[in-house]
């Protein structure tokens, strides 16, 4: 029985490593560095695929395939989640890995980008399959990672277990215990506090300083938040305890919507732990009709491409903040900035899930654990940092806040590689 094969999109505006390669040679250009640093940059420097069998409840075997991509390691060891989703493909995997080299050079970590990705459905697997396909990715990419040279974390569908999984496997190949190999884990098996929620209060932070530019209270504001898995949930509840509105939220089958309010805390006690909770509603509207309502503050925490060209005129919102990746093409990113709408990119905005497994990583190198009130406080300041950063470049070289972003983020990398004489 072989799983299903992964599809690459065939459509170049909606080609997540096309449109990723293209803002970076953008950025490059900008920058005034030579060809030959793009040429470097514009891919991963190790791509690794690998099939992994699994016996299945029904004992028949199921091979899938998996993916790891290291963009580059001229800062230091490559960093990135482990998605498993149908969906999952090379091209995808390699520019998440980009992403994440950018991600790090933003908040100035010590990381390059890596990213890793299984095709499978975990909605229509056991938890005793979960576990097989878990440990037979470690087992399968266990020659290139380790905590000096690539550390795995949580990301689409995978979450603590998993990682709990995945560090046992590998402390059984390393024949001690080493939890530093990867991040994301339970608290009590060397896991940081605020790990969990870090990526939606990166998110926060982001939207309570692209407000204070824009001249918005966060308190009365009207926010939408389109996904409710673990990033959209989190920071709606953020949201809400701020003191805004938040008066729209979607899952996968549908969108609510309520001028004067949502009830936030009812919505998360309902929820499934897929972040579904429109199905329980008889009155939905759809994604489409979310992403178009009037609202001061606009956040797609969901999927690729969901504002195009097609309905970047129709958006309403004063500020757009990206907790998904890539959920904006070049096209309607253009236009949105033409518009005057502030579009904080998902480079910055989601870097706090990749700050925070930095202060994981840390804390198990030193075997010194901080507490809630410290890691947040410690995110605070890199996350402000960060954004200033690119809203700064974004001002004094009159580029959109994604250009911006990408300059920032590429340039650490571009001198590393640099002083190593790669070029």
């Amino acid at each position: 029985m072989v799983a299903d094969k992964p599809a690459d999109s065939t459509n170049d505006k909606l080609d997540v490593l096309k449109s990723t390669q293209t803002v970076v040679k953008k950025a490059l250009d900008k920058l005034g560095y030579p060809q030959e640093v793009y040429e470097l940059l514009k891919e991963p420097v190790r791509m690794m695929t690998v099939r992994i069998p699994v016996r299945m409840d029904d004992d028949s075997i199921k091979i899938f395939t998996g993916y790891r991509a290291q963009h580059n390691d001229a800062v230091g060891p490559t960093k990135g989640g482990v998605r498993f989703h149908p969906n999952v493909s090379e091209k995808e995997v390699k520019a998440l890995s980009i992403w994440m080299s950018l991600k790090a050079g933003i908040v100035d970590l010590p990381y390059g980008g890596g990213k890793g990705g299984i095709v499978c459905d975990p909605r229509e697997m056991s938890f005793r399959e979960l576990e097989g396909v878990s440990r037979g990715y470690v087992r399968s990419i266990s020659q290139i990672v380790g905590p000096t040279k690539d550390i795995p974390a949580p990301d689409v569908f995978t979450n603590s277990q998993i990682m709990a999984w995945m560090m046992d496997e590998y402390s059984r190949i390393d024949e001690f215990n080493n939890p530093g190999f990867i991040t994301g884990k339970p608290i009590v098996l060397g896991g940081s506090h605020g790990r969990e929620s870090a990526t939606a209060k990166g998110v926060t932070i982001c939207i309570e300083e692209a407000c204070k530019k824009k001249g918005i209270d966060v308190k009365g504001a009207r926010v939408v938040v389109q996904g409710f898995g673990n990033a959209g949930s989190f920071l709606a509840k953020f949201m809400h305890d701020a003191g805004a509105k938040v008066i729209g939220i979607s899952d996968a089958y549908g969108a609510l919507h309520d001028p004067e309010g949502l009830d936030i805390d009812y919505l998360l006690d309902r929820r499934d732990s897929f972040g579904t909770v429109t199905n329980l509603f008889k009155t939905t509207i759809t994604n489409k009709e979310l992403l178009e309502l009037d609202c001061d503050i606009l956040v797609p925490a969901a999927i690729e491409n969901q504002i195009t060209e097609d309905n970047a005129y129709n958006i309403k919102a004063n500020v757009v903040v990206e907790a998904a990746n890539g959920p904006t093409t070049l096209e309607a990113t253009k236009i949105l900035s033409d518009r005057g709408i502030l579009l904080v990119p998902d480079v910055l905005a989601s870097a706090g899930g990749v700050t925070v497994s930095y202060f994981e990583w840390v804390q198990n190198n030193q075997g010194y654990y901080w507490t809630e009130e410290e890691v947040e406080e410690k995110l605070q300041k890199v996350m402000v940092k960060g954004f200033n950063s690119v809203y700064n470049t974004a001002e004094t070289r009159r580029v959109d806040m994604r250009l911006a972003a990408y300059m920032v983020g590429v340039r650490k990398m571009a001198e590393a590689s640099r002083f190593r004489g790669w070029v």
